[in-house]
């Protein structure tokens, strides 16, 4: 009996790993507690909802790692992730069947960039293979955030272009800043059925996020599209820079101040997304029509944000969607931040993301049943 108890200790390696599997595994239960807690309240809980993905993933390591050698302590991470399942589903799905019908509305949702006017991408042909790529998609709801439209040259007089090339002649428009009088930016819906009311919500901040929502008509029922782009993290160009030197193992010089500086811009995105979250919420629960939502969100599925918003609502990723469903195509952090969702009025037959973009964000569309 002795000797089969020495048999079961753990060696000083497996108890300086039990307690690190201690420490990730109370980490992932604070992720998880993420969307339920209000960064007002207690923003650093926010952090961890961002690594909710990566905790996860350690985690299954540690489950792994402890089952190889046929231990018990494997149960204390694969317990908590099998709690997680629901926020997991948030992240990744995996559909059999996948097909939309001509009688379902298509809905798409993408971060336009302001079809690319400064040039980002380095490429002069991005703005036309931007509208190639929604005319070949065909929506007959498209909902874009970072709209850009230029009133005095032709060539970038984006309404016009843009419904003429889907066939939409119904938009609703608004903006957020004007600049010398011509270049407008903001976020548009464009539809293909009659537009009878349209309204916005103020998000009251020196950012351009804004949410706007449409009223249709589609066959005799009315339908409430909104539109939203909520508050981005607003990395600046040294930020980046930084990033990319700890990713590729370089001398990042001020580590210390850059880091403080990343932690504050993630701070602040945090708590304004709350509060805006709070005001979409609000016009959600007071609308009397069926719902279709659609938006960048700047946050990952396990976001107070996105948790607030969505919950009375389905999302069409979750319903329809394949794979990790990641939708920013930037540096930092590439998960599924923009979304599709729905009153439970409708019925996703079909959601789908573009492999190709042009922008920093992928399009994303769903095909939706009225029931």
């Amino acid at each position: 009996m002795v000797k089969v108890r020495q048999s079961r200790q753990l060696s000083l390696l497996n108890r300086i790993l039990l307690w690190i599997n201690y420490v990730l595994v109370v980490s992932l239960l604070i992720s998880v507690s993420a969307k339920y807690i209000s960064p007002h309240l207690f923003w650093l809980v926010a952090f961890f909802g961002l690594g909710f993905p990566y905790l996860i993933l350690v985690n299954l390591l540690f489950v792994i790692y402890w089952l190889t050698q046929f231990r018990r302590e494997a149960l204390i991470s694969l317990i908590i992730v099998l709690l997680c399942f629901f926020t997991i589903r948030r992240y990744v799905q995996f559909t059999f069947s996948n097909s939309g019908s001509n009688s379902d509305i298509k809905i798409t949702s993408y971060n336009s960039m302001l079809f690319d006017l400064y040039n980002w991408s380095k490429n002069k042909q991005s703005r036309q293979l931007i509208l190639n790529q929604l005319q070949e998609i065909n929506p007959d709801v498209l909902c874009l955030q970072e709209f850009y439209n230029n009133s005095e040259e032709v060539e970038y007089f984006n309404i016009d272009t843009v419904s003429a090339t889907l066939n939409t002649k119904y938009y609703h428009v608004e903006f957020t800043a004007i600049a010398k009088k011509r270049d407008h930016f903001g976020i548009a819906t464009f539809s293909k059925y009659p537009i009878i009311n349209k309204g916005k919500i103020i998000f009251n901040t020196r950012s351009n996020n804004i949410c706007i929502y449409t009223d249709i008509v589609i066959e005799k029922d009315t339908v409430r599209i909104y539109n939203m782009h909520l508050q981005s993290i607003s990395f600046s160009e040294k930020d980046y820079t930084f990033i990319n030197d700890l990713q590729d193992d370089g001398d990042a010089k001020d580590e210390l101040e850059s880091s403080k500086t990343i932690l504050r811009r993630l701070k602040r995105a945090f708590v304004k997304r709350a509060e805006q979250a709070e005001l979409v919420s609000a016009s959600i629960k007071s609308c009397p029509y069926k719902i279709v939502l659609c938006g960048d969100f700047n946050d990952t599925p396990a976001s107070y944000a996105y948790n607030l918003i969505s919950e009375n609502l389905k999302d069409a990723f979750i319903e329809k969607g394949t794979g990790f469903g990641r939708t920013y195509a930037g540096k930092f952090p590439q998960f599924r931040i923009d979304y599709i969702m729905h009153s439970r009025d409708f019925k996703c037959t079909q959601f789908t993301r573009n492999e190709e973009t042009f922008t920093d964000h992928y399009p994303i569309t769903a095909y939706l049943h009225l029931r």
